[in-house]
């Protein structure tokens, strides 16, 4: 996570565009924002009580997004998020390498384009859909040429039903119980030690929130995101064995 510094840095950059927003009766955006980002922004709530707010990254269940201060209610005319979407696909797809999701980003980061202008990378067999801010969407247009040693083609996709759903994998889970902790444990394989180390490294995120309490226990629907690891959604319990262990369902997304 961001040292003190930075922290008080990111946390004065909302502020100071929320201030703007209510002011100057206008919306205002940040850049994108990942997890990290976004749980500083959960802890400014009670801050930030007198302007409403939105968050969305060009699709739905981004996890870099964009926060817009400042609501149709208030304001009295509605304004969409500042954001392009760009499909990438090989020119010939059977001549093209594996790509993955870093050597996308690694080509886009070798233009100059900084990361914070960028949201998320969704792949799709041989293609891949990026969200990004607007201003830079023609930079990349004609100078993104290509992905590794694969030529591509850019397209810009007007509307966010174009990009593939990711749909996840839907898995039973054995547990002993339902701590989020030890569900953790069994999903990505790590030892409760090691599973309550990445809730002291604030790696664990609940439905976008930092959650510290590793005892905690999830809701049905409750979106779980291990920095590093991944995200998975608590489905339900689909029964209690007789043993008082717990078969669950979850969709994990890879």
């Amino acid at each position: 996570m961001e040292d003190l510094k930075e922290i008080q840095q990111i946390k004065k950059r909302f502020l100071d565009l929320a201030n703007k927003s209510y002011r100057q009766n206008m919306y205002t955006f940040t850049d994108f924002i990942g997890e990290g980002v976004r749980g500083l922004l959960y802890e400014m709530r009670k801050e930030l009580s007198f302007i409403g707010y939105k968050e969305f990254g060009g699709s739905e269940d981004s996890e870099r997004v964009m926060v817009r201060f400042g609501n149709v209610d208030e304001l009295g005319y509605e304004e969409e998020f500042p954001i392009s979407i760009i499909k990438i696909s090989p020119l010939l797809a059977k001549f093209s390498d594996e790509l993955t999701h870093r050597d996308y980003l690694g080509s886009l980061m070798n233009l100059g384009i900084e990361r914070d202008t960028m949201g998320d990378i969704l792949m799709s067999g041989k293609d891949a859909y990026l969200s990004c801010e607007e201003s830079i969407a023609p930079y990349i247009m004609e100078n993104l040429s290509k992905i590794k040693h694969t030529s591509i083609v850019l397209k810009m996709v007007d509307s966010v039903a174009d990009i593939p759903a990711k749909e996840p994998e839907e898995k039973e889970v054995l547990v002993t119980s339902l701590r989020v902790d030890g569900i953790i444990s069994r999903v990505y394989n790590k030892s409760r030690s090691q599973s309550i180390e990445l809730f002291r490294e604030r790696k664990v995120y609940v439905n976008g929130r930092v959650f510290e309490n590793n005892s905690g226990v999830l809701k049905n629907g409750d979106m779980v995101s291990v920095r590093g690891f991944g995200r998975f959604r608590y489905v339900k319990i689909i029964r209690e064995t007789s043993k008082g262990k717990y078969n669950i369902l979850l969709n994990i997304y890879r």
